[in-house]
């Protein structure tokens, strides 16, 4: 394998601009800007009812976020296990207590460290969270 490598995984959303889902830099990846789009531009976790009323749920959105992570992660033989931080950014910091719920789902203290700030908007009104993350995963263990 080499010590640098992006990747655009085929079965995840387009990135909406001119970047890679993942890059691996030597023993270090770097996973771009993750939300809860799906391969057909749909938002999990998103509806808009019969009156036209938006319903963003939080949790949802946060638990496909991570998974979406989890498997870009897996495209370069790594797992949530290796990341070493994550940046969240929320469109609404009352959401916060939600985001936290699932999250303990995934990672406890002893987990990546995190930063967690509010966003004026993401790039799509149906975004309610997107995340980036660094993972460490030593390229010896990769090929060993």
């Amino acid at each position: 394998m080499k010590s640098a490598e992006s990747k655009v995984l085929d079965h995840k959303a387009v990135p909406r601009g001119s970047f890679p889902h993942v890059k691996r830099a030597g023993d270090f990846i770097y996973v771009s800007g993750t939300s809860a789009r799906r391969p057909d531009n749909s938002i999990e976790g998103a509806s808009v009812d019969a009156a036209g009323v938006l319903h963003m749920d939080i949790e949802v959105q946060t638990r496909a976020v991570i998974n979406n992570i989890a498997d870009i992660l897996a495209s370069m033989d790594a797992s949530l296990d290796d990341l070493l931080e994550l940046s969240c950014f929320l469109v609404h910091m009352d959401d916060f207590d939600g985001f936290n719920r699932v999250y303990a789902d995934y990672f406890d203290k002893t987990g990546p460290t995190r930063t967690t700030v509010a966003v004026a908007q993401l790039p799509h009104p149906h975004l309610a969270i997107e995340m980036k993350a660094v993972a460490y995963k030593p390229l010896t263990a990769v090929n060993s």
